[in-house]
This record gives structure tokens, sequence and C-alpha cells, in this order.
């Protein structure tokens, strides 16, 4: 199955960008090759560029505390497995203690490394980064693996908190609502949604063997699916047939 998420404000939209570029950050920095980690450093600046949001850090250490709070309603429930949401409102708790000793914004301490900083602007100039333009950085590259992975590590050490705060936050979504199957009638489906409710995100899973793409739109009355297929020159055509997909709500 292939899984679709839509996010419902800016905020899950800013969450999940950085997610994405988090984990392409993660399997970059485990390659061996110059090029590998060259583009690791162009995604950590566009993890920077992300994270310079001024209210951003503020963002994060709100939902962590908002939903530290809400989680310790639910202490002395028969229901719930006490061991279980110790440990994640410990994990919230340690997580929110990083963030806050964060000084500024995310990522404010690597904008004083000139040496990044020369990098970082060199590397939105195509062929920006030839040797001739950035020798120091171009003899870094010929650095043994280890410590150029070293080198990498302490960086993207500086937005672990970020990092490890937004992934628990989407975790802790992902995790309030339960899949659904819908049918989407000649390819369209729409669902009126609660009032009461604040959704934030919306999970669609849809068989690849279909050859289906969803197109989602949403807002805080509606959502909608539109289901299309390719054409032979690779254009999106709306599909008139019925399919079935998984649909999750996360409020």
């Amino acid at each position: 199955m292939i899984l679709y998420e839509y996010p419902f404000n800016e905020r899950i939209r800013t969450y999940l960008r950085l997610e994405h570029l988090f984990q392409r950050l993660g399997e970059l920095m485990t390659g061996e090759s110059p090029l590998s980690h060259h583009y690791a450093l162009v995604t950590l600046f566009e993890v920077m560029d992300v994270a310079a949001r001024a209210d951003l850090k503020s963002d994060v250490l709100r939902d962590l505390d908002k939903h530290k709070a809400t989680l310790a309603g639910y202490r002395g429930n028969p229901a719930i497995q006490e061991a279980a949401l110790e440990r994640i409102i410990a994990r919230l708790d340690s997580n929110f203690a990083a963030l806050n000793a964060m000084p500024g914004k995310a990522g404010q301490s690597l904008t004083d490394n000139e040496w990044l900083m020369a990098i970082r602007s060199r590397a939105g100039i195509p062929a920006g980064t030839c040797g001739f333009d950035l020798p120091a950085y171009y003899a870094w590259q010929h650095h043994p693996v280890k410590r150029r992975r070293q080198d990498l590590e302490r960086w993207v050490g500086t937005l672990a908190p970020l990092a490890e705060g937004v992934l628990l936050l989407l975790q802790l979504l992902r995790d309030t609502d339960v899949p659904y199957r819908v049918v989407a009638p000649n390819g369209q489906f729409q669902q009126t949604l609660p009032q009461g409710r604040s959704f934030q995100l919306l999970r669609l899973r849809i068989d690849p063997n279909s050859g289906l793409v969803p197109e989602i739109s949403g807002n805080r009355l509606m959502v909608s699916v539109r289901l299309m297929r390719e054409d032979a020159e690779g254009r999106l055509q709306p599909s008139l047939e019925d399919a079935a997909f998984e649909l999750t709500l996360c409020a």
C-alpha cells in the first residue's frame, strides 16, 4: 500500500516537511561517498531554512506540553497501561527540556560556523561548490569517511532535539485514530467532517497495483479525494471507475 498524507494546517505541513528532510538526512549520512555527504549537507541547509521560522520552536514546545497535559489526564485510568503511559510522558518531558535548552532558533548555532555558511551561500548556485570556488570544502570531501561522518553527526546533533520533538508529535498524532475503508464512486470521494473535532492530518492508503493517484483537498468542514490515472503521455487524468482505499482522519 502507498501511504499519502495531507495536512490540514500550516504547522503540521511544516512538521511533515521536517520529517521528510530528517529522514533523507539520516539515509545520506550513512553513505560513504563524498557525494552522499555533500547532499547530506545540502539537506541540512534545507532543514535550517525550514527551521528558521521564528515561531517553530515555540510551536513544538507548546505541542509537547499540550500532549503531556492530555496524557497526564489518563493516569489512574484502568483501561490504560500505566507503564507505557509513563514512558511516553517521560519522553515528552525529556524532549521538552532538551529543546527548551537550545539557545535561540533551531539551528542558530550552525549559523555561527563561517565555514558551513560559506558552503550554504554557494550550495544554491548551480555548480557553486566546485573545488575552485570552495577549496577548503573540496579538501574536506577528501577526508576519510569516518572523519566526514563525525563532522556531520556533530552538526546534525545540534538539531536533534527539534528532530526528536517533531517525530514524536507526528507519531502521537498518527496514533489518535484508526483507518477505515471507503469507496470512491466514479473516482470521487467527499466526506463532511464532524463538528467539534479539529482534524490535523489525513492519511490515505491505496493499492499501488490500482495505478491510481489521489488528489486530496480539505478544510475544517470537508475533505475531498479525486482519483487520477496517468495517460500514455504521463499526464494525470480523472479516473471514472469505482475504487476503494483506507482513510484515517487524525485529530
